[in-house]
C-alpha cells in the first residue's frame, strides 16, 4: 500500500471521527435552542448542557488534525484549495468563535438564566458550520476550481447554481440533527430522564425520513456532477447497502424504545459504510482531476514521518476520549445529575 492511500486513509479517519464528535455537538445547540423557543427546555436542556460541559472543549480537534495532514501529506492541498476556501474557510472560524463565546458566557458567566439571543446564535451556527465545512466535498468532485493565469479561482456561479453542491450542504444539516437526536435520545435514557427521552426520540424519528432522502439525492446528484465517480461507487454498492440495513435497524430500535447503546452503534456504522465507501470511490482523487495520492504526495521522508506521527495521535486521542466518557459522560452520577465526589 502506498504512502498517499495510507496517509488518506489516517486522514479520513480524523474526519470521521470529527463527523460524528462534532455532529453530536452541533446538533445538541440546534435543539437547545429548539426546545427553549417550543417549551421543552425544562426537558431537553439539561441533559444537552450535561452532554456539552465536558464534550465542547475537545470536538475541533479532529478537525485540525486533518487540516494540518492534508496539507502535510499533499502540499498541492494548499494551493488549489487555500485561495478557494478563502471564504467559507474564514467564516467557519467566524462561526467557530462565536460558538465558543457562547461557551464562555455559559459556563463562566455571572448569569445562570441562558439569554436567548446567545442561544440563537449557538444554535445558528450548529447549522451553518457543518453547511460551510460541507461544501468541501461539492468542490472535491471537480469542475468548480479552474486555474486562470497561474491563479486559483473559484467559479462561484457554478458552484452556487450546482444541484449537487445544495444535495451536499441539505445532506450535512439533517445528518447532524439525526445523528445528535439518536445519540441524546439514549443519552436522555440512560439518565432515566423519561421526559427529555419521549422529546428526543420524536426528534430522532422526525430527522430519520429527511436523512435517507437526502442520502439518496446527493448520491444521484453525484452522477450529474462526476459521472467516474459514480460509476466507482456503484461498484462498492454493498457498502452502501449495509449502510442502509444499519439504519433501518437503528431506527427500529429507537422505534420500539430498546437497545438504544446499539442503536447509536448503528447510527456510527451506517455513516461509516456510507463514508468510507465515498471515500474509497473518490480515489485516487482527492480533488479531480488535480490533486491524486500518487502524484502529489509529499516525499517518502516526510510522508513516513507524518503517518507515524498521526497513528500516534490516534493512539491517544482514541483512548482519551473513551476515558473522558468513562469518567463523565457515562458515570452513573453524572450521568443521572448526582454531584461527582471531590478529592
Amino acid at each position: 500500500m502506498s504512502y498517499g492511500i495510507i496517509g488518506i486513509t489516517v486522514l479520513w479517519t480524523f474526519l470521521f471521527g470529527y463527523l460524528i464528535v462534532a455532529s453530536v455537538d452541533f446538533g445538541a445547540g440546534f435543539f437547545s435552542y429548539y426546545s427553549k423557543i417550543t417549551g421543552h427546555n425544562n426537558k431537553v436542556h439539561t441533559i444537552i448542557q450535561r452532554y456539552l460541559s465536558p464534550v465542547w472543549e475537545v470536538t475541533n480537534v479532529f478537525l485540525i488534525f486533518f487540516v494540518v495532514g492534508l496539507i502535510g501529506f499533499f502540499p498541492d492541498s494548499a494551493y488549489y484549495y487555500g485561495t478557494a476556501l478563502l471564504v467559507p474557510g474564514s467564516l467557519v472560524t467566524v462561526l467557530l468563535a462565536l460558538r465558543g463565546a457562547y461557551y464562555a458566557y455559559n459556563t463562566y458567566g455571572s448569569s445562570k438564566e441562558d439569554n436567548i439571543t446567545y442561544m440563537a446564535i449557538y444554535g445558528a451556527t450548529g447549522l451553518l458550520i457543518p453547511a460551510a465545512l460541507s461544501t468541501i466535498l461539492a468542490i472535491s468532485e471537480g469542475g468548480i476550481i479552474r486555474e486562470e493565469n497561474g491563479k486559483v479561482v473559484l467559479d462561484w456561479a457554478r458552484f452556487l447554481t450546482n444541484p449537487y453542491t445544495w444535495s451536499v450542504i441539505i445532506l450535512a444539516l439533517v445528518s447532524v440533527l439525526y445523528i445528535s437526536a439518536m445519540f441524546l435520545a439514549f443519552y436522555a435514557q440512560k439518565a432515566g430522564d423519561e421526559g427529555a427521552f419521549s422529546v428526543l426520540r420524536t426528534y430522532a424519528l422526525s430527522w430519520s425520513g429527511p436523512t435517507i432522502l437526502a442520502c439518496l439525492f446527493a448520491f444521484f446528484q453525484i452522477n450529474r456532477q462526476n459521472p467516474a465517480h459514480f460509476s466507482n461507487m456503484l461498484d462498492m454498492a454493498w457498502m452502501f447497502l449495509a449502510s442502509l440495513i444499519c439504519f433501518l435497524l437503528a431506527v427500529y430500535f429507537i422505534w420500539k424504545k430498546k437497545n438504544l447503546g446499539w442503536s447509536f452503534l448503528l447510527v456510527i456504522l451506517q455513516f461509516g459504510f456510507a463514508w468510507y465507501g465515498y471515500g474509497r470511490s473518490h480515489l485516487p482523487y482527492i480533488l479531480y482531476d488535480q490533486i491524486s495520492t500518487a502524484d502529489s504526495i509529499t516525499n517518502d521522508v516526510m510522508a513516513g514521518a507524518l503517518i507515524a506521527a498521526f497513528l500516534a495521535g490516534l493512539l491517544v486521542l482514541i483512548p482519551s476520549l473513551i476515558l473522558m466518557m468513562r469518567l463523565f459522560l457515562f458515570d452513573a452520577k453524572y450521568v443521572s445529575g448526582s454531584p461527582l465526589k471531590k478529592g
